[in-house]
């Protein structure tokens, strides 16, 4: 429900503050006045599109602001949730700031969200119902959902379930379609990495092996050097005459004989005792190494065709041996995952026949339920009509139903069909074209969804236009029932329709200071009489008109319907 309306800076208005209330509630006022201005400002606040003509003349942005009472519906507080608006507050609060620039601000309990939430959001709070805007109502499209509203429980629960199921059917389809689309690929990643499989498997490659490779390498390529060396120094050891070790071993017996005589020649005698042994050593493992020593050409180049075949596999797979392994084992892991791909469409698609076949079950009854569903609405929209004194229409739920294309409503498309005249052949509901009657089926089916959807607050915008008499207080009536259940905002020029109201707010246009500005005052009952008796006479007010207008109050307070 709509508490508070604050606009500031709005095409006509500077600034107004309205205080709404449960029941129905009549907006009055001379044509031209700016009730529609206000309902316009509702309508921005429920996420409609704006326009920098809505600001006031000599104004940079305009500001409009409403207070609502939460709504009740679970998927309301569920779009909260998604939204991360705080529930914990009393009230919430709508705002929406719009300037010249082009800036748009809209906020919700002081936090922004974009446009398109707050229309979501709008569609809980606010019902604009207009004769000749393009309502739901008017939009054949949207005709299953409003019948699946009049739709029990248990059939809300059997809708729900089967829009699961179809999920999970378009799932099944996706998939089934990219791994159509994707087959080629499939099949080339697949070779790819078997080719890439086999040829590290080949390789038979082990960590640290390149280490070993380059450093037998080096020997082989440096074989002469090595033996030229090894060579050298064991001759200078070992030579039969001269030799160093011979050398170092005649002045360890010179040394030996002077050893007692001093401590430091004892040092001396030591240090040499230990090169000549070291030197020996030295010797012995130099003559090994070089008995050792053979030159295999052939080796040489094995290592080196050995080292190419790491380059080559390091510049494709990775920067080092454990790095291509580990490349190795990744590839190996998506092989196997992707192993058995050739059936996977077919396993898809005996999948998808399944899914689908659940799917169609489940389409079948809810087309069965929609045919009675369909029934039930037809009746209780004949009656709202006939309450309207529209005894001689026909109305009609015609289903196109095609199993082949489901969707996520079922396999049903329904349109409203109306006839009002006897005679008369049913024809869409679009395409009902007299005003009066229009106002009256739009009415008659706002009473009945009304109270399905329930709607936080609903404005109807002159939908009384073109009716008169008997005709005018059966509307009025009619808006009252639906006032029972939602809160009721009505602009109207009919007497009928805003003495029917439990509040009356009077509309007007004056000037001041050369600007134009509109005003609002909330009726006591005596402005009451006074504003429903204009509407009865005009410009002219008479006794006969005031006692008329009286009538009406009295007459309003005894409506079953309040």
């Amino acid at each position: 429900m709509l508490l508070e309306l604050t606009i500031k800076n709005f095409a006509i208005i500077p600034f107004l503050h309205i205080d709404f209330h449960q029941g129905m509630t009549s907006l009055t006022g001379e044509t031209g006045a700016g009730k529609s201005i206000i309902i316009d400002a509702m309508g921005l606040l429920a996420g409609g599109r704006s326009s920098s003509d809505y600001i006031r003349h000599g104004e940079e942005k305009c500001l409009l602001e409403g207070v609502f009472e939460w709504p009740t519906q679970p998927e309301f507080f569920a779009l909260m949730e998604e939204l991360g608006i705080d529930q914990s507050e009393s009230f919430l609060i709508v705002q929406r700031d719009m300037s010249r620039s082009g800036k748009n601000i809209c906020r919700l309990n002081g936090r922004a969200i974009p446009l398109v939430q707050l229309r979501r959001v709008g569609t809980y709070l606010v019902d604009i119902q207009g004769q000749n805007e393009h309502q739901e109502l008017l939009q054949p499209e949207k005709h299953l959902s409003l019948m699946d509203h009049f739709g029990s429980k248990a059939f809300k629960q059997q809708l729900k379930v089967y829009q699961e199921h179809y999920s999970d059917y378009q799932k099944l389809l996706k998939k089934a379609r990219e791994i159509k689309q994707n087959e080629q690929s499939y099949v080339q990643r697949i070779d790819m990495l078997r080719f890439q499989q086999e040829e590290i498997e080949q390789a038979e490659l082990e960590p640290g092996e390149e280490e070993l490779l380059l450093e037998e390498r080096a020997k082989l390529v440096n074989f002469q050097k090595i033996v030229d060396a090894l060579g050298k120094t064991h001759e200078i050891l070992s030579a039969d005459t001269h030799s160093l070790t011979d050398g170092v071993g005649l002045a360890l017996s010179e040394i030996q004989e002077i050893e007692g005589l001093d401590e430091s020649y004892l040092k001396i005698s030591e240090n040499l005792q230990s090169a000549y042994y070291l030197l020996q050593d030295v010797a012995s493992e130099t003559s090994r190494q070089l008995d050792y020593l053979e030159l295999d050409e052939g080796r040489l180049d094995e290592v080196m065709l050995r080292l190419e075949t790491i380059r080559q596999l390091k510049r494709k797979y990775g920067e080092s041996i454990p790095a291509i392994l580990t490349y190795y084992a990744e590839i190996s892991e998506e092989l196997e995952a992707m192993t058995g791909f050739e059936n996977q469409l077919e396993e898809y698609t005996q999948r998808l026949q399944e899914k689908q076949a659940i799917v169609f079950e489940y389409a079948q009854t809810l087309h069965q339920e929609r045919q009675k569903i369909a029934h039930q609405l037809e009746k209780a929209i004949m009656q709202e009509v006939t309450e309207l004194y529209m005894e001689n229409t026909r109305f009609e739920i015609r289903f196109k139903t095609d199993s082949e294309m489901l969707n996520e409503t079922g396999m049903d498309q329904v349109a409203f069909y109306l006839s009002t005249n006897l005679g008369e052949d049913l024809k869409p509901l679009v395409k009902v074209a007299s005003g009066g009657e229009l106002s009256r089926i739009l009415l008659a089916l706002k009473a009945i969804f009304s109270r399905e959807k329930e709607m936080t607050s609903i404005v109807f915008d002159e939908v009384d236009t073109g009716v008169s008499g008997r005709v005018a207080q059966a509307i009025a009536e009619k808006i009252a029932k639906i006032a029972r259940h939602s809160q009721v905002l009505c602009i109207t020029h009919l007497p009928q329709v805003a003495a029917q109201a439990d509040y009356q707010y009077f509309i007007s246009k004056e000037v001041q200071d050369g600007r134009t500005q509109t005003s609002i005052t909330q009726l006591d009952d005596q402005m009451r009489v006074h504003e429903i008796a204009r509407m009865l006479s005009g410009s002219e007010i008479t006794a006969l008109t005031m006692e008329h207008a009286t009538e009406l109050l009295q007459l309003a307070q005894k409506n079953p319907q309040k």
